[in-house]
């Protein structure tokens, strides 16, 4: 592909259709030119590599390239503790096991399960706002959708008063815009209103996080901030400021590319929306095959070596810096049948779009579960729905790609 690959994926006009590049990047399963980052792009060297512990996730182990453009999409740093998504072990499995606790199997086997209720109101109150809205020519989903019903997910979850939940929309809405900037967009500035957006939304949570301590409830923070008797231990304040954040950032961006990207697919593919509409049960496996197909994660960029590795015959040294092609490695024709075929019938979707080893994705059960409520629920009330513009446009992120709206039309939205 020559020594431009890395610049041509990143291009901003390949964002709607990046797959013919991933298609010919899978001719040299690991690429490298002089100076940038190792690109893995075939199913079984990536899955190899996040289960091997010679690959490091803690960015302290970068030496970073300036001609790495991926680097523009990682989000500024932070003043807060490390989360456990850039830990290796021990230090990663301490932190992701306490988080745990609260939020799943086998200590809380129930908290996503029991949300699928609140889950449902929020839904409906969604779409019920597009209706009253009285605009159904025109409807962008992700600002009046896909958008606003992750944010307040996590203000559920987490336990944010509903009084303040528009707070932390705003500093959500603020904190998402820096990892997907203009590209006119003052850097400097930028990085100024994400930074004082992070300070306000982290004294706001530490104050939460004290209140909770003094009157605990059954939410996720109130878990967090209790003090554990188990051998991990508990989380000091600043930790639990730093895991709300991320559960914020990691949990909204995601969640918004896979319904976004969902729909998109749907609309289509019209005889697979119909037959959602029929059968909603068909949400599950349309999810999996859309986490395949269409990965809200199109990549994981920014390991590192921690030994020299051979992968697909190629030596990669200690302290390489190496990107996991994600989307890449899911339309593999060595590991899938028809690959750049959207079939929720697949019967062996073993994908890669939630990762996979130890930091395989944390929220993975909210995120299939809110998607595919979102995704049945919009097949089944809004009539004839249509795109505007194929392709929309999309986000500037080549890492968490999606559209940045999605003007839809329909004939109007039937009553819940």
């Amino acid at each position: 592909m020559g020594k431009a690959v890395l610049r041509q994926i990143v291009d901003y006009s390949n964002r709607a259709d990046p797959y013919p590049l991933y298609e010919e990047l899978r001719r040299t399963p690991v690429f490298h030119d002089d100076d940038g980052p190792y690109l893995v792009s075939t199913y079984h060297e990536i899955h190899a590599l996040l289960h091997d512990p010679r690959i490091s996730s803690d960015p302290r182990n970068l030496t970073l390239s300036s001609s790495d453009p991926l680097t523009q999409d990682e989000g500024d740093d932070s003043a807060l503790p490390p989360v456990f998504l850039k830990l290796d072990p021990p230090d990663h499995d301490r932190l992701r096991r306490i988080t745990n606790r609260p939020f799943g199997p086998p200590h809380s086997p129930h908290r996503v399960h029991d949300m699928r209720g609140e889950l449902d109101g929020i839904v409906a109150d969604l779409i019920n706002g597009i209706a009253t809205s009285g605009n159904p020519d025109r409807i962008d989903l992700v600002e009046q959708f896909s958008y606003p019903f992750p944010v307040t997910v996590i203000c559920r979850l987490l336990g944010i008063p509903h009084e303040d939940e528009s707070r932390f929309h705003g500093w959500a809405d603020t904190i998402a815009a820096s990892l997907d900037p203009a590209p006119d967009a003052d850097p400097a500035e930028r990085h100024k209103v994400a930074s004082a957006a992070q300070l306000e939304l982290g004294m706001y949570l530490g104050g939460l996080i004290e209140e909770r301590r003094s009157k605990p409830g059954e939410d996720m923070l109130s878990r967090l901030a209790a003090v554990d008797e188990e051998p991990d231990g508990s989380l000091s304040t600043l930790e639990i400021v730093s895991t709300a954040a991320l559960l914020l950032i990691a949990g909204h961006e995601t969640t918004v590319n896979l319904i976004t990207n969902g729909m998109l697919t749907l609309l289509r593919h019209p005889d697979v929306l119909q037959r959602l509409r029929e059968d909603p049960g068909l949400s599950v496996p349309i999810v999996e095959e859309l986490l395949r197909y269409e990965p809200p994660v199109q990549m994981l960029p920014r390991r590192s070596t921690l030994a020299d590795i051979e992968v697909g015959g190629v030596n990669i040294p200690k302290g390489a810096t190496v990107s996991l092609i994600l989307a890449s490695g899911n339309r593999d024709p060595k590991r899938f049948e028809n690959p750049d075929r959207f079939d929720p019938d697949r019967k062996d979707i073993q994908h890669l779009g939630l990762g996979s080893g130890i930091h395989s994705c944390f929220g993975a059960p909210l995120a299939r579960l809110e998607a595919a409520l979102a995704l049945s629920e919009l097949a089944r009330r809004l009539e004839n729905p249509r795109l505007l513009e194929d392709p929309p446009p999309y986000r500037q992120n080549a890492v968490l790609r999606g559209p940045r709206h999605l003007p839809i039309a329909c004939d109007g939205i039937r009553t819940p």
